[in-house]
């Protein structure tokens, strides 16, 4: 069980870090091209995944035509586009004018939120709980959208800690408030069936 207390710097210089056009997406190249791409195009794509799926059974000595293989690439390829489909999302189009103004200044908090996402080093999936406080600054998001944050930054090839600093940042970028903290505690496959297998 791996634990990460993600702590942002100060606003200032986090704001100076997050423009990027239509929100905030972190996007890898590869995967920028596909917001502006034609469904042709996304099918030629996704024929090449299914076609690189097939090859890695292969290479693993399996054939890829036996029957309980057969369906297996194209099923892969579709779960993979699923498990990392947070790139495509928009903390714009997220948030959704959820944002309130209120007179409170007291600490927020949203415990046990559920996170599953995908080591990008082995490609193997971590999950676990997320918490996340902040301290408004008489502006308050709605509940629901913190763990649509998490889900969104889960939702891609990660490390924990990225992913705690990556929700810590949009939160900063949305609300500009007080403070913020997020607390992960997850369980690792890459350590669980590798390695120290611990």
């Amino acid at each position: 069980m791996e634990e990460t207390v993600s702590r942002p710097e100060q606003a200032s210089s986090i704001m100076s870090s997050l423009t990027y056009p239509g929100g905030v997406k972190w996007p890898c190249p590869g995967k920028n091209s596909c917001f502006e791409s034609t469904p042709r195009e996304n099918e030629k794509q996704f024929q090449k995944l299914v076609g690189s799926v097939r090859t890695i059974l292969q290479c693993l000595g399996e054939d890829p035509e036996r029957e309980g293989l057969r369906d297996t690439p194209e099923r892969y390829a579709r779960a993979m586009l699923f498990f990392t489909k947070g790139y495509e999302d928009d903390i714009g189009d997220l948030v959704n004018g959820a944002i309130f103004h209120e007179n409170h200044d007291e600490l927020v908090i949203v415990k046990n939120i559920d996170i599953f996402s995908l080591c990008e080093h082995h490609l193997v999936p971590f999950t676990g709980k997320m918490h996340i406080g902040y301290i408004p600054d008489h502006c308050v998001l709605g509940l629901s959208k913190l763990a649509r944050l998490a889900e969104m930054f889960s939702r891609r090839l990660q490390v924990q800690e990225r992913l705690t600093r990556q929700v810590a940042l949009a939160i900063f970028e949305i609300l500009k408030p007080r403070g913020v903290g997020v607390v992960m505690e997850s369980s690792h496959l890459c350590m669980a069936m590798r390695g120290i297998q611990k």
